[in-house]
């Protein structure tokens, strides 16, 4: 792998080191795979972490780790020294890295595990790199930027014997499996629709780059954050937060909010992989008359329709909804005039032939319609719950790596977060579908993707009836960068 070379002549990054770094020799604690190999284990034994972004959400997901009390993060990585203080400080005994290449080769006989919580475009590198390695991972929402990527994350993590576990925490909540007992009971019949919905985007989507350049601060690495991404100038603003609404690094609402609420329907209904998708989507005006066009961002709000086909779980066909940007589906008829929708913001709603039931975010506070039915509902609880429920997720995934794998069951491994990141990604397909561009025969632009229906095939992973569209299936990584060894 390429390492990046040492900074020169620079005080405060010297300083920043000598403050986070300690000597591999200092461990107290030896991983396990050193003791005794995979699958060995000791009354004493713990799992060490590293952490591949460690600002913002990858801060409080190596907290949660250590919070299970059976794992030592050992090392942290962040391209940004600025967001990874917090993480330096808490983690003194720590040793940091900025370039998370440099740590694996250097490191990887000194950990088990890593947790990776970077900007999406960086997600299956940094992830497929380490379970090359037989290291156990932990990657945040969504799994993957393409659904290459995420086909390749599922299969790896198979090839690899490796534990996984994607961070959409709510898959631990208790919601999933008290629907799931319900569904089960037979308490609203087959369900055949699904609408989730978010407020979200909370970020700047449907306008141009910016055109000002700006200087790059002192303790960013730009290049080693772009990564996979084509290369461009930095801009403010950009970092920490609003890169989710550009194509390049981010996937969108469906990529931020998607895996949480989405992931009811997928475990109570078992749906897999979609057959077609369709989209419309929002747009903004760049002066009075002009609709803008700009194409490298995600748009304000839209609407997809995605068909999955019959499971063990369903009679016929499912057609899942997703609105985001505010835009929320018809309020059921069941549900009173001053009773809250999902949780306002956010929320799923299943409709069958029998009744409806809906959920908030990370499908917490579940009800069946109307809600005097959940008054006195009777269902024997079947699924066993996850102590902590969300917050149980990080030490669910940390025992599942300490028993090893297969021994312990997990709430959103990649066999089950894979094809959920897939379903969102060709959703995306069908929105970034409505942004491309002909020219007719005359010269005037047309928009091919607008108005249609998408049709994929599962097993090529290609749409066959849109073959622009098909270059967001796989990306073309910067030179440099490759998907593994």
């Amino acid at each position: 792998m390429d390492t990046l070379k040492k900074e020169k002549n620079s005080t405060s990054r010297r300083d920043f080191l000598k403050a986070s770094t300690i000597a591999t020799a200092a461990f107290m604690i030896v991983p396990r795979h050193v003791l005794g190999g995979p699958g060995f284990l000791a009354p004493s034994d713990r799992l060490i972490v590293a952490g591949v972004g460690v600002g913002g959400k990858g801060k409080s997901d190596i907290a949660m780790f250590a919070k299970s009390g059976k794992a030592d993060i050992g090392f942290l990585c962040d391209v940004d020294t600025r967001r990874a203080a917090d993480s330096v400080r808490d983690f003194p005994k720590a040793k940091f890295y900025k370039d998370w290449r440099e740590m694996y080769d250097k490191e990887h006989k000194n950990f088990d595990a890593v947790s990776v919580s970077t900007p999406d475009h960086n997600h299956a590198v940094q992830a497929m790199a380490a379970m090359q390695l037989g290291k156990h991972v932990y990657v945040q929402k969504p799994l993957a930027h393409d659904i290459f990527e995420a086909r390749a994350l599922t299969a790896a993590a198979k090839k690899y014997n490796v534990v996984t576990q994607m961070g959409n925490q709510g898959a631990s909540n208790n919601g999933p499996r008290e629907m799931k007992e319900w569904y089960d009971a037979g308490l609203i019949g087959d369900v055949h629709t699904v609408y989730a919905w978010t407020d979200r985007p909370v970020w700047p989507q449907g306008i141009p780059w910016s055109a000002n350049k700006a200087e790059i601060p002192a303790e960013l690495d730009w290049d080693l954050w772009l990564g996979t991404a084509p290369f461009k100038d930095y801009v403010n603003k950009l970092v920490p937060f609003n890169w989710r609404g550009w194509w390049d690094y981010g996937t969108g609402a469906l990529g931020d909010m998607g895996c949480h609420l989405l992931e009811a329907p997928f475990s109570v209904l078992n749906l897999k992989y979609a057959t077609e998708v369709e989209a419309s989507v929002g747009s903004v005006y760049v002066d009075e008359f002009k609709r803008g066009y700009f194409p490298d961002s995600c748009p304000p709000s839209s609407h997809v329709t995605l068909k999955f086909p019959k499971t063990n779980k369903t009679k016929g066909d499912v057609t899942v909804h997703w609105m985001d940007g505010g835009i929320q589906p018809e309020r059921p008829e069941e549900l009173g005039a001053n009773e809250v929708f999902g949780d306002g913001g956010n929320g799923t709603l299943f409709i069958g032939t029998k009744g409806k039931m809906m959920a908030s975010t990370y499908s917490a506070n579940p009800r069946l319609l109307p809600l005097s039915k959940n008054e006195d509902i009777k269902v024997k609880e079947k699924f066993a719950r996850v102590k902590g429920q969300a917050d149980g997720h990080y030490a669910q995934w940390v025992e599942a790596c300490i028993a090893g794998p297969g021994k312990n069951e997990l709430s959103s491994p990649f066999e089950i977060a894979g094809p959920l990141t897939e379903a969102l990604l060709m959703a995306n397909l069908a929105i970034r579908g409505a942004d491309i561009q002909r020219k007719d025969a005359n010269g005037k632009t047309t928009y091919p993707g607008r108005y249609k229906k998408l049709l994929w095939d599962n097993d090529q992973m290609k749409v066959t009836n849109l073959d622009e569209v098909n270059q967001f299936v796989k990306r073309e990584y910067r030179k440099g960068w490759t998907l593994g060894s």
